[in-house]
């Protein structure tokens, strides 16, 4: 399975989401520009000693990320401004979890192009939305669960 952060913003944010990652066998793709450095301090803490044992694939832009995926690929994405929940969606083992930015979420053309593949996780009405980290955690357990498959 493959993470993918849309622009990140906070390192503490990116620095958890790679541990997720690292425990679950995802890779993590980071696309560019970021909100910190991959190699700040901060976001080695978050990440703590299991930064150095994370797949990460970097793609400098929107454009380079959909360039790099194979023919058919499961791109599941998830926002706020889906209608479907994320227990609808069509996880499979090679399936690419796009997340939007902290601040903003993902870009009006980033939705549209993918529009047949929004998904929610939902929340209590107190609540806007969960922390990235913790939305991609959700999400990418979601799925093994679903696939039947416990990280390796």
């Amino acid at each position: 399975m493959n993470v993918v952060l849309f622009e990140p913003e906070i390192p503490w944010n990116t620095g958890s989401v790679g541990r997720t990652c690292v425990a679950a066998g995802a890779v993590l793709h980071l696309i560019e520009p970021l909100g910190f450095q991959v190699t700040s301090r901060e976001i080695r803490r978050s990440g703590l000693d299991y930064w150095a044992r994370l797949r990460l694939v970097r793609h400098e832009n929107l454009e380079a990320f959909l360039a790099s995926l194979p023919p058919d690929p499961s791109v599941l994405v998830f926002t706020t401004k889906a209608s479907r929940s994320f227990r609808q969606a069509p996880y499979r083992r090679d399936s690419y979890l796009l997340f939007g930015k902290e601040s903003s979420g993902l870009p009006e053309r980033v939705l549209s192009r993918f529009r047949d593949r929004l998904f929610r996780i939902p929340v209590g009405r107190d609540v806007r939305s969960l922390n990235l980290s913790v939305a991609a955690a959700v999400a990418v357990y979601e799925g093994l669960g679903r696939l039947g498959a416990d990280p390796a």
